[in-house]
């Protein structure tokens, strides 16, 4: 028989899939990324309960796909460090607190510095290594900062520190 119709595979328990990357070095979190880590943990192992429940089980991708979502949430939050941004005293920008910064035009706009896991464009929050929190971290009300972009540079205005809203 050719080789060519052998199913080499046939028998396997699961699909071989690459592992997520996990970042080198602690995954720095606010309190509110650590409970976000452990609801997606949460859901990913209803998920997988839900997968492994099904009549229907000849497509193991699924539940591979999951079993190795949740090796990589593991591994996050093994690594997870908290700093709770309420202990940061206001007077400069930091890790976990919320920075409104002025345009040129005078048009403000707040940026939330978050883990990375956290980070989210559409809601200003910004990772910690972002172009724009390396920025502003360090800084304090009335300084100016230049974001480079890459349609290019944007000089900013720090206007107010405070305290994220949950």
């Amino acid at each position: 028989m050719s080789r060519a119709f052998v199913n080499e595979d046939a028998g396997a328990d699961r699909p071989d899939l690459p592992e997520l990357p996990v970042p080198p070095g602690p995954n720095i979190v606010t309190p509110r990324g650590l409970a976000a880590l452990h609801a997606r943990i949460a859901q990913r192992q209803t998920d997988l309960a839900a997968l492994k429940a099904r009549v229907d089980r000849l497509d193991k991708l699924p539940e591979a796909a999951a079993e190795r979502d949740l090796r990589w949430l593991e591994s996050r939050l093994k690594a997870a460090v908290v700093i709770d941004p309420v202990q940061h005293d206001l007077t400069e920008v930091a890790f976990g607190l919320a920075v409104t910064v002025a345009d040129p035009d005078g048009h403000e706009t707040t940026y939330e510095i978050v883990g990375e896991d956290e980070a989210d464009a559409t809601r200003h929050r910004i990772a910690p290594n972002s172009p724009l929190a390396r920025a502003l971290l360090g800084t304090q009300v009335g300084d100016l900062v230049t974001w480079r972009r890459p349609s290019g540079p944007l000089d900013l205005e720090i206007t107010r520190i405070a305290h994220a809203h949950p």
